[in-house]
């Protein structure tokens, strides 16, 4: 196969990989195929569909290392899924009456790209592999080349997403200073809000890594700075059943001994019951194109502050989100060796003809590789009898 025209997009949410793998791409393409010429769709699918692209010229992959130190995406992003064709009416990106998977494949077509990367979680991922089907069916090859990108780790079968581990690392950065809030007041209850809505696994890794900082930290003794007073004290996820009252009684007690009490919340903890809760009201459960609940407008993190405020007689209550600080962080030093291992495989494949998503797969004893799209899915869910979570719960004292 010869590839002359290679596109890339970034889509879904942010990640702390975005930028670091479109510059990988880039670096890598002009290390083993400088001839080839590479487009960026501007603002994922949304850009596709309306024809909007930026050229990689030679000033930028003279400058694509650079990329490796930002947050964000060079290249902007979108929510948008081509099987949505009402959706994609509404917001202006197809005519009533086109279908945008055609949309996008005439386009395609018309920028004579041979390869597509795309960069997001499992909807990028699936979208483009229907995308690469319709295009099949309709006589045009097209290699489909997918990076994972979610902070959630929940990629079917993948082991470790990009993104994810940098996301874990500053959401114990902003929980150390967040959790200072403990002493703002007597009786504090700090629910610390992580992103994840069916996998608690950016949860549990946050709250690991933050006690473990808690854990080399020196306090003075005995002039306040209870090093308890620092720490985490319950980690809720979604995987995990949830007994509100029986819990309420372990930290109601340690909120009578240390004054305050610090919890870590995965944003889909409890959903299904805030969900039921509004229906049983007469409310709309707000949805949005994916068919997911909006989780910013059920809030989680404030119905379950309310009702442990209640239960632990605090005195005032502080709801506290890192999930946009954590998303929008460059790559720390553990996500940048995933992310050049990955960008090289994915172009290597690229040239290859081997369309895939490029990860490392679980059920091929972690191989990197790209895993074939029918095997992509969303939703993983975070193993809680996996060990070092079990060890954090005891360590916590929760059951």
């Amino acid at each position: 196969m010869t590839v002359k025209t290679v596109a890339m997009l970034t889509a879904g949410g942010l990640a702390p990989c975005l930028s670091s793998a479109v510059g990988g791409l880039i670096e890598r393409y002009t290390e083993v195929a400088p001839d080839v010429r590479i487009i960026a769709y501007l603002d994922g699918y949304a850009g596709l569909l309306t024809g909007r692209s930026i050229e990689v010229t030679p000033q930028v992959r003279a400058k694509a290392h650079l990329l490796h130190l930002r947050g964000g995406s060079p290249i902007g992003n979108s929510r948008v899924k081509l099987t949505n064709v009402k959706d994609a009416v509404k917001r202006g990106l197809v005519q009533e009456g086109q279908d945008p998977l055609q949309v996008a494949a005439e386009q395609l077509t018309k920028d004579g790209v041979d390869v597509l990367h795309t960069i997001g979680g499992d909807d990028t991922n699936t979208t483009a592999a229907d995308l690469a089907a319709y295009l099949h069916n309709n006589g045009y090859e097209l290699t489909v080349v997918g990076l994972p990108k979610t902070i959630d780790n929940d990629v079917v079968p993948i082991r470790q997403s990009l993104g994810a581990w940098t996301a874990a690392e500053q959401g114990s950065r902003y929980a150390q200073n967040i959790i200072a809030e403990h002493s703002s007041n007597p009786r504090m209850l700090i629910v610390h809000e992580v992103m994840g809505r069916n996998c608690g696994w950016l949860t549990a890794e946050t709250a690991r890594r933050y006690h473990t900082w808690v854990g080399q930290q020196e306090f003075v003794e005995g002039f306040g700075n209870d090093p308890r007073c620092w720490d985490v004290h319950a980690v809720f996820v979604p995987e995990d059943h949830i007994d509100l009252h029986a819990e309420a009684d372990r930290l109601k007690a340690l909120m009578d001994e240390i004054g305050c009490v610090n919890i870590f919340l995965s944003e889909g903890a409890g959903v299904a019951e805030i969900v039921e809760e509004m229906k049983a009201a007469g409310q709309e459960v707000p949805i949005d194109p994916f068919g997911h609940v909006q989780l910013d407008k059920v809030n989680p993190g404030a119905w379950f502050a309310k009702q442990f405020a209640e239960l632990l007689g605090a005195e005032k209550t502080m709801v506290q989100k890192s999930g946009y600080f954590s998303r929008s962080a460059p790559a720390n030093a553990e996500d940048l060796a995933l992310i050049k291992a990955c960008t090289h495989l994915a172009v290597d494949s690229a040239l290859a003809g081997v369309s895939g998503v490029v990860g490392q797969d679980e059920e091929a004893g972690d191989e990197l590789r790209a895993i074939e799209f029918p095997r992509i899915k969303g939703h993983k869910k975070f193993d809680i009898s996996v060990d070092w979570f079990v060890a954090l719960k005891g360590e916590l004292g929760q059951g």
